[in-house]
């Protein structure tokens, strides 16, 4: 089985459930669980151990936010990236996508490592690095996401 629909069976993504994390609602309040995850490591410097309370929180709330939203149709930008990448979920992603969308992944990758280097060893700049890094590649992912959603859609007509 596919990491992707592992992690897409984790959070329950149902056909429902992916209109739902459609909605941009869901998208970008995604985006601002990265600083929340980050600030809630970060604290075990102020708090201790109380942090991963705020690591639960987020997890949770990373889980809970598929399902929190009305479902949407493909109109805005980050809906149709969603429904892009529930084809890609599904396997139904041509070859001409599948490269740039695993370089995006990589990307992803080397920025979480950046982060994970900035929070065990309490360093700014790697951190910023990172979080940059990442937010970029995910938005370049739901763009792409996009892309193969819209050559789906004017291939079936």
């Amino acid at each position: 089985m596919k990491p992707t629909n592992v992690v897409a069976g984790a959070h329950g993504m149902t056909d429902q459930a992916w209109k739902k994390h459609a909605n941009p609602w869901s998208v970008w309040t995604r985006f601002a669980a990265i600083p929340a995850f980050e600030l809630a490591v970060w604290s075990r410097e102020w708090i201790g151990w109380w942090s991963l309370a705020g690591v639960a929180l987020v997890a949770v709330w990373l889980w809970l936010n598929v399902h929190l939203f009305s479902p949407v149709e493909p109109t805005s930008w980050a809906a149709r990236g969603i429904y892009g990448e529930q084809l890609h979920v599904d396997g139904r992603t041509p070859a001409a996508h599948r490269l740039v969308l695993r370089l995006l992944i990589v990307a992803g990758l080397l920025g979480f490592a950046f982060i994970a280097w900035g929070l065990i060893a309490l360093e700014i700049w790697p951190l910023l690095l990172g979080t940059t890094l990442t937010v970029l590649a995910q938005l370049w992912r739901i763009d792409r996401y996009g892309l193969l959603y819209e050559q789906h859609q004017s291939d079936t007509r």
